[in-house]
């Protein structure tokens, strides 16, 4: 990385921690590029030379977040013996690091703003196949070790994913270790089920 380069970066940074504090005191809808003017001393044109738009400055936080999340996963992960611990791991790891995570709230009001919809779509689009792959991986590697069925692994990561979301929706304010409890039992709902007898389709 040569001089200029390693200033772009250093001003990228800086913008999106600014705007990140904005994000987090403001909520989304109520902070604006002149905020970010203000708490930076950059200029505007600046703001939209590295990011584009607040939507892609508030996209640019999303990947950050995701791949923070990532990384945090891969450093836990030879703590788990096993895919079903995985999916364990997985739930602990959603409460503790995402519903409590500084930008919930404007990750929730960006997801919900109409005036940028095909913008918004894509991006959770985006997110929405990520998370899937991360769920049929998951999944893929409990069928290989013989803990979990191989049928319908696609339909599986699906409903794991509708739960995980869902969860996120119905747990908010509640205790973290209750929210926690309320995660693994959901866990153990999807690897066992609740059928008395044999399942009919």
């Amino acid at each position: 990385m040569n001089k200029k380069q390693a200033q772009s970066e250093q001003t990228r940074k800086k913008i999106s921690d600014a705007a990140r504090s904005l994000f987090v005191q403001k909520g989304y809808k109520a902070t604006s590029i002149e905020d970010i003017v203000a708490a930076t001393g950059s200029s505007k044109g600046n703001i939209y030379y590295h990011f584009k738009s607040k939507e892609g400055l508030f996209s640019y936080l999303l990947h950050e977040w995701d791949r923070d999340w990532l990384e945090k996963w891969q450093a836990r992960l030879p703590s788990y013996a096993t895919a079903t611990a995985k999916m364990y791991g997985l739930a602990e790891q959603i409460v503790r690091e995402d519903l409590n995570h500084p930008l919930t709230r404007a990750a929730d009001e960006f997801f919900s703003n109409d005036e940028q919809k095909s913008e918004i779509e894509e991006k959770m689009n985006t997110m929405m196949q990520e998370h899937l792959l991360f769920n049929r991986q998951l999944i893929q590697e409990g069928v290989d070790g013989g803990e979990f069925s191989g049928e319908q692994i696609e339909q599986k990561a699906l409903v794991l994913e509708g739960i995980i979301v869902g969860m996120s929706r119905v747990c908010r304010n509640q205790p973290l270790e209750q929210v926690l409890k309320h995660y693994q039992f959901a866990i153990d709902t999807f690897l066992h089920g609740i059928a008395a007898g044999p399942q009919q389709s």
